[in-house]
């Protein structure tokens, strides 16, 4: 195939040239006698999520630039300023110039190209993909131009329905569907890539975090927590107005807002629809950014338990090891303290070895965790005594060289901890009935560690504690992650939840032992609780309650409050206490200090549960 000159053209009268050559070496679409102007943005875009012109070279594309990106992946944004009629069809394009582009906004442009869908993460992710122009050659044909109106997305341009349901014939992919933006709101939004779009006042449903992005939604009245999130509870009904906001222009003078859930970004934020190549999910990305107005959003402080009440609590402290600043311990022993009110019995995840991320070999923790007491105590806590088992070196997962575990914080002024050596990483503990009452065989002590359910994962630690002279068993687990799950934009719909196996077989193990436990003691009392890196209404939650071996002590808060951690603008639970059904009248608190601020001290909100053993 002949060359074509990849020059930058800046003068309008070598669009001549760029034409001509593109015409001989048969690089526009149509016939060799087409004309540059019947290859327009629309056309590109196509009414699907894929170009029909991919792979092919294309020349003339004209429009005007609505956004440039000097930063990551870079390049502009320009848009066709004689739209078709079709809503199917984007008006706007990424230009994918690899280097910082010389164009600004309000040029208008003639662009070629070889039109590609690039998708970010890799075709495995099974990540939505970003139609562009790459390889460009750009003649800026005139400057400061209007930008093209944009196009308004509010709760009313939105659809209710999520997405379509993917082509079994093409693997539950959406990418070959026609696009049907007035009934799914995939759809919309995809029909709006690199347009210029706007949004007015919006609520923050997702904080500010360090890559200087935050969550909103367009639409206030989509299932509301009383904090100001959106709740999701469902795998069948998507929260639709959510929508991820990133500026292009911030700068030492005018930094990126540090926003918090309950806050809203007033005025006008515009600029291209992006999908952003990260997080998987369509972006606002600003030209124009809103201000941020505080709402009334404040860290929760529980209430203290009564003399006869056990108080047992969860909390991910977010691979926390003596490297971390003073500060970090500071305030997580403040959580401890001024807002979880000194649980009698606290189940931490995320306990990482005395030299943090190095893979050296060491595994012990207990210089990580004398820091965090002693804080605890300068913060006007109790000295907390501490219960764990170190696990065998790079075999729990989490970040390498980390080594995190679980662990048992315990006051012992309120609660007794019944030591039985011999437990370690490998060795098994289990359920023997004496005089009519259960016992472990080690406490603490690991659960089925062998077990393949437990391969690259936190082994649960099981330990026994006694409160009034009462026993209570309790079992702290950090199951999987959801890493590996398709996000909910992904191009199939519905996404793929592949992480959820893992989390199964770890939820069916904990469920027998429970009842290992009550085949020794129908009347014992058991507390599971810890990060499931799952939801409430999950399946794993499903395993784990089986034979009503446990309850979930979620389902005791109003809907709406059911959520310990934020992820893309969604308030959803992660962290579970669940309970033998023995416990009664419990109290259930999650308290939130964490997950909806900007200012974060873990990415997870801790909960107490409280009752009389």
């Amino acid at each position: 195939m002949p060359a074509v000159p990849s020059l930058v053209l800046t003068r309008p009268t070598a669009v001549a040239a760029v034409v001509a050559a593109a015409l001989a070496a048969g690089l526009l679409v149509g016939t060799s006698s087409a004309s540059a102007a019947e290859v327009r943005i629309h056309d590109i875009q196509g009414s699907t999520r894929t170009s029909p012109l991919a792979g092919q070279q294309v020349a003339g594309v004209t429009g005007v630039v609505t956004g440039v990106r000097t930063y990551g992946s870079k390049g502009f944004w320009f848009q066709d300023t004689h739209p078709d009629a079709d809503p199917a069809t984007s008006e706007g394009v990424f230009v994918f110039t690899s280097s910082t582009p010389a164009v600004a906004v309000g040029d208008a442009v003639t662009v070629s190209g070889t039109v590609s869908e690039y998708v970010p993460g890799g075709a495995a992710s099974g990540n939505q993909s970003i139609t562009e122009i790459g390889k460009p050659t750009v003649t800026v044909d005139s400057t400061g131009n209007a930008v093209p109106a944009a196009t308004v997305i509010d709760s009313r341009s939105v659809p209710g329905t999520f997405a379509p349901e993917g082509d079994p014939a093409a693997g539950g992919s959406i990418n070959g569907l026609t696009l049907r933006p007035r009934t799914y709101a995939l759809d919309h939004y995809e029909s709006l890539e690199g347009m210029n779009v706007r949004i007015g006042t919006s609520r923050v449903t997702g904080a500010t975090d360090p890559y200087s992005e935050l969550w909103v939604t367009v639409k206030p009245g989509e299932r509301p927590t009383p904090r100001g999130g959106t709740l999701y509870n469902s795998y069948t009904s998507q929260n639709t107005g959510r929508l991820m906001i990133q500026s292009l222009v911030p700068t030492a003078d005018q930094p990126f807002p540090a926003a918090n859930v309950g806050d809203s970004l007033t005025g006008t934020t515009e600029g291209p629809l992006d999908y952003n190549q990260y997080a998987g999910t369509y972006t606002v990305a600003a030209r124009q950014l809103g201000t941020v107005t505080a709402g009334s959003t404040t860290p929760e402080v529980t209430r203290p338990q009564r003399k006869n009440e056990l108080a047992v609590a969860t909390y991910n402290v977010e691979n926390l090891d003596p490297t971390d600043p003073q500060s970090k311990f500071d305030k997580l022993a403040a959580g401890i303290v001024d807002h979880l009110a000194s649980p009698d019995i606290v189940a931490i995840e995320e306990v990482q070895d005395n030299d943090g991320a190095k893979k050296d070999g060491v595994v012990a923790a207990d210089v990580t965790v004398g820091k965090f007491i002693d804080a605890i105590v300068a913060a006007g806590g109790p000295r907390y005594e501490w219960r764990s088992i170190d696990p065998v070196d790079l075999a729990d997962g989490g970040e390498p060289g980390g080594n995190i575990r679980q662990g048992f914080l315990y006051n012992p002024d309120r609660a007794d901890f019944i030591d039985r050596s011999g437990g370690n990483a490998t060795t098994a503990t289990d359920v023997v009935s004496k005089n009519g009452k259960a016992a472990l065989t080690y406490s603490p002590g690991r659960i089925d560690p062998a077990d393949t359910a437990w391969t690259n994962s936190r082994k649960p630690l099981a330990g026994e504690f006694t409160f009034r002279g009462k026993k209570v068993f309790v079992v702290a687990n950090h199951f999987s992650s959801k890493g590996g799950d398709q996000a909910l934009d992904s191009q199939y719909q519905p996404p793929t939840r592949s992480s959820e196996t893992a989390r199964h077989l770890q939820a069916t193990v904990v469920n027998t032992f429970v009842k290992k436990i009550h085949a020794a003691q129908k009347s014992a009392e058991v507390v599971v609780l810890g990060d499931l890196n799952d939801f409430e209404f999950s399946g794993t939650a499903k395993l784990l309650t089986d034979g009503r071996a446990l309850e979930a002590t979620a389902y005791s808060l109003p809907k709406n409050e059911r959520y310990s951690y934020v992820y893309q603008g969604n308030s959803q639970i992660l962290d579970q206490i669940l309970v033998s059904p023995t416990i009664k009248n419990y109290d259930l608190d999650i308290v939130h200090i964490n997950a909806e601020f900007a200012d974060q001290n873990s990415d997870h909100d801790p909960s107490v549960l409280r009752f009389r053993p």
